[in-house]
């Protein structure tokens, strides 16, 4: 039974990728290298960071990069968030009665102006920040705080918080919410990946803080009932489709959708998951095809879909508001689309809408719009 939880900060309680990165572009600057793009900095920034800048900046003091680096921090972390399910995942901690610890990297300055903001620091137990290599440091924790290793679980969004958990002889669960992908954390193996800490809370819930049971999830044989799900090609009155990134795809570009509900039809379901996933409303509902996706590697647990997948337009202007199962969005032309990095359901999908595109200009008949 899980009885501690200590908790990475960036990436996992707080949103602070896009001040990181800028911050980090600007100690490239400083040093005469280009700048990196958000997916490839998310590819290479690494834990510990005297790696990271040992691989790009050898020449360089450590004393120089920090201070260059925590200075442009200081001016562009006002961007720094909560990031979402992580104030809810804090208070049932706090309710259920959980030791919770803090093992980051995050500088004390940096903490104390985002902890002034977010009081996140009254849900901690105890805070270890400005440690720059974690597995050094999580015995310590476990010895000073007198926290039996079957009852502890790290949380964190990166190889290194994995690896630290390892070391510690602790349970590790990563989460999509911060710097490595998808296809990075399960190299590194954790016991559990999850979404976000929402997802979390509802599978520690569920079976009474054992995370063993938690973790079987990811088991064909936890639920052997495939899961229905809805999505659609949206088009907007300028003739492009809207593509979305997720974490849960591995990063990759797809559509917006989601599972039906029970009593709810396929149409209602489509209705409804897109005006969550986008504030979209949404008109002339066309079925285009059902896929079957099993074990996809592509989605970030071992799933059994049936996928109803549809095209549609949207009502009025498309101001497109994504909630936070999205990273980003793109509306362009059907053709462009192809020249991005898809989710195979998805690619499926638009060879199917272009095949009908191709055979409705041949004169064929159209399906009959919902």
């Amino acid at each position: 039974m899980i009885r501690n939880v200590i908790f990475d900060w960036s990436g996992t309680l707080v949103d602070d990728l896009p001040a990181v990165w800028h911050a980090t572009n600007h100690v490239f600057a400083q040093a005469g290298l280009p700048e990196m793009t958000l997916d490839c900095f998310r590819a290479e920034f690494c834990l510990p960071f005297t790696r990271f800048y040992q691989r790009y900046t050898p020449d360089v003091p450590m004393a120089q990069l920090e201070a260059w680096f925590h200075g442009r921090f200081k001016e562009v972390q006002d961007s720094v968030v909560e990031l979402p399910h992580a104030r809810g995942f804090l208070e049932f901690c706090r309710d259920r009665g959980l030791r919770t610890f803090l093992l980051s990297t995050v500088h004390r300055d940096h903490f104390a102006v985002q902890t002034a903001r977010n009081r996140f620091d009254e849900f901690l137990d105890r805070p270890y920040i400005e440690v720059w290599d974690k597995r050094a440091k999580i015995h310590e924790i476990l010895t000073e705080n007198k926290l039996a290793p079957t009852e502890t679980l790290f949380i964190g969004d990166m190889e290194h918080d994995i690896e630290t958990a390892k070391h510690g002889g602790i349970f590790s669960c990563a989460v999509l919410t911060g710097y490595n992908r998808l296809d990075q954390l399960r190299a590194a193996q954790p016991d559990l990946i999850v979404e976000h800490l929402g997802e979390l809370r509802d599978l520690i819930e569920r079976d009474a803080l054992k995370l063993g049971a938690s973790a079987e999830k990811n088991s064909p044989d936890r639920d052997p009932r495939p899961i229905v799900t809805v999505g659609a090609l949206i088009f907007n009155d300028a003739g492009e489709v809207l593509m979305i990134r997720t974490h849960k795809w591995s990063n990759l570009w797809g559509i917006p959708g989601g599972k039906t509900k029970w009593g709810e039809t396929s149409v209602e379901a489509l209705r409804r998951e897109i005006r969550e996933e986008t504030a979209l409303e949404i008109r002339d509902i066309e079925f285009v095809l059902v896929q079957d996706c099993i074990h996809s590697r592509e989605f970030y647990r071992d799933a059994h879909f049936v996928l109803l997948n549809y095209t549609c337009r949207c009502v009025g202007a498309p101001q497109v508001v994504l909630n936070d199962e999205a990273r980003e969005f793109r509306w362009l032309p059907l053709k462009a689309a192809f020249a991005l990095p898809l989710n195979q359901p998805t690619l499926t999908l638009l060879h199917a809408v272009q095949n009908q595109a191709e055979s409705r200009n041949g004169k064929s008949t159209p399906s009959r719009p919902i």
